[in-house]
């Protein structure tokens, strides 16, 4: 395992040597991933509602599949990085993307959009967790090297990753005033640059990357009890900060009278994480070892569904009403900054040598497994006719549990 003084405390996570030209290629690439598919993606849903006249259930469906294609095969991607390295499998996985978002462009039939859909969500499986893996690696590397806590190159490729998502949208939106086809090309361009570039700039051979042979990982996996803990306590956090897209925008509903906020909360989110990201890291990474970040972070979380669950019971509507929506976003994204980083930076210390992409997809897939699951009874909840604070005090104590859950070492 890479253990690598993951019980420490930062030196100073703001001085250091400078980061590699690997990395800042694969914090950079983060950010062109983020811009391509988001300037698509968040249109989806009402192009295939209206343009090609699919019933809600089967919108439903269908971005259903793309998670699916997406999350749960994330373990064979960082399996495949693991076994062939990071080159091959970043370079197809883009040139799946681009297939994926051209035919998209094009598809008017069901068949026809679920292909393009599943095409879409595999080739992330592909790359996505061949860089986050190497990223995380690099970061080891780096704070051996004496660049500072690893922790703060996680939370720089999550900025990258933050300011995609929000620049995309707006990308998107500007195209849509043409339609939804050159929206398609266009996020299939942006990776046709990133393709490009990466086989330009992306080493053949990375120092100290070995290939490790397929057999034998899973078995090591699932019985890797620390690491199923971090996937259990992650896979809570996301639940919670999956409610972004479940629980909120039927709180706004019910306090605005319609969702028009939401893009507000949204880009509310988006610009926390990008201008508090670093410095709440340095901050913590100064103060707090690497669980008791995750314990605040998840402490957080739980706080913001505390505030609209006391909040709902007084019925407010109006700009009034949407505070306590306002403060559950601003520190559900504070939780997110202390929580995120933090496990991605804790893997390659519970990760078997050789096997960091297997572990990394597994995070994800994991994780994602524990959503889906969650997502399902949250909806039962809210829908349950209890009274109005009960789904919010529930959800809270989500996040509260997930501190049982975390290793105990380091």
């Amino acid at each position: 395992m890479m253990s690598l003084t993951t019980g420490r405390r930062a030196k100073d996570p703001g001085r250091g040597a400078p980061l590699s030209p690997l990395l800042r290629l694969l914090i950079l690439t983060q950010l062109a991933f983020n811009i391509g598919f988001f300037a698509v993606l968040p249109f989806l849903a009402e192009h295939l509602g209206r343009s090609v006249g699919m019933a809600g259930w089967l919108v439903g469906f269908v971005l259903g599949l793309r998670t699916f294609s997406q999350q749960g095969l994330f373990v064979v991607g960082g399996a495949l990085a693991d076994r062939y390295g990071i080159r091959p499998v970043v370079l197809a996985g883009c040139g799946l993307r681009i297939a994926g978002f051209g035919w998209l462009g094009f598809a008017e039939r069901t068949w026809a959009v679920v292909g393009a859909v599943l095409l879409i969500g595999f080739a992330a499986a592909l790359f996505s967790p061949a860089v986050e893996s190497e990223v995380a690696r690099q970061a080891v590397v780096w704070e051996a090297g004496g660049g500072g806590d690893r922790t703060r190159v996680l939370a720089l490729f999550t900025v990258a990753g933050q300011a995609g998502a929000f620049v995309g949208p707006l990308l998107g939106a500007l195209l849509l005033a043409v339609d939804f086809r050159t929206a398609c090309l266009a996020g299939a361009g942006v990776f046709v640059l990133v393709l490009a570039g990466h086989a330009w700039l992306l080493p053949q051979h990375i120092p100290g990357r070995g290939r490790t042979r397929a057999r034998g990982g899973a078995r090591l996996l699932l019985r890797n009890r620390p690491f199923l803990a971090l996937c259990c306590a992650y896979g809570a956090y996301l639940l919670a900060y999956n409610q972004l897209y479940l629980a909120l925008p039927a709180e706004v509903e019910r306090a605005a009278g319609s969702q028009a906020p939401l893009a507000w909360l949204f880009a509310l989110s988006s610009l926390l994480v990008v201008t508090a990201q670093l410095p709440v890291t340095r901050r913590a990474g100064k103060r707090l070892a690497p669980r008791r970040s995750m314990v605040a972070g998840l402490g957080v979380i739980a706080a913001g569904f505390a505030v609209v669950a006391l909040a709902r019971p007084a019925g407010w509507t109006g700009a009034g009403g949407l505070a306590p929506a306002a403060g559950f976003v601003v520190l559900l994204t504070l939780g997110q900054m202390l929580v995120a980083p933090v496990a991605r930076a804790w893997v390659p210390d519970l990760a078997e040598d050789g096997r960091l992409g297997l572990y990394t997809g597994a995070l994800s897939s994991v994780s994602g497994l524990i959503v889906l699951a969650g997502s399902s009874a949250t909806g039962l909840l809210l829908d349950s006719g209890l009274p109005a604070a009960v789904p919010w005090l529930a959800l809270a104590v989500v996040p509260l549990a997930a501190v049982g859950l975390l290793p105990r070492r380091p």
